[in-house]
């Protein structure tokens, strides 16, 4: 073994695809890439995602606590990093990319129309916010887009270097 420098455990523990997270607040919409969250419970489904008191959606999420999680293939992947390296502060992000906000049945955030999958959330914790930035979201409903057969998600892995998903294998289990 060959010791690991600190800064490079994340790249390591790689959470799941990058993501699309979507807000809505006073009349104006905004989208941030995220890839720094996890799933914490099956039933309701709840999943726990960090956002940096920076990021111009931390004030959005916090205030309106609701979002979407928009789940975006490879082909995406190009606006997906530029969407990541700009702030909504000054940038009209579904204009300058091209994304479609679609209206969600159950939170004032768009849907983004090119993503494969959607999933309207509602904060139910924000215990962890003010120490981590972690916030606890309840999916409330979900969406597919079933014109998009078999997508593949990209996996931020550090320093603009990304994985796509690769072959799926099927094991015995007792998991769901």
């Amino acid at each position: 073994m060959k010791e690991l420098d600190l800064s490079k455990v994340y790249q390591l523990l790689e959470p799941g695809p990058v993501v699309l997270l979507t807000t809505a607040r006073k009349e104006h919409r905004n989208v941030m890439t995220m890839s720094w969250h996890m799933m914490v419970e099956f039933t309701p489904p709840l999943v726990a995602c960090v956002v940096s008191s920076g990021d111009h959606s931390f004030a959005a999420l916090r205030a309106t606590r609701q979002c979407v999680i928009a789940i975006p293939a490879v082909a995406l992947a190009p606006k997906v990093v530029q969407i990541g390296n700009c702030s909504g502060r000054d940038t009209d992000k579904f204009a300058a990319f091209g994304l479609t906000p679609l209206p969600a049945r159950e939170v004032v955030a768009p849907l983004v129309g090119e993503c494969f999958a959607n999933l309207e959330c509602r904060v139910v914790d924000t215990r962890l916010v003010n120490k981590f930035n972690l916030f606890v979201l309840e999916v409330v409903a979900a969406w597919v887009d079933p014109a998009q057969r078999n997508p593949k998600t990209i996996h931020h892995r550090g320093y603009g270097s990304f994985t796509v998903d690769g072959e799926t294998i099927t094991l015995p289990s007792r998991m769901p």
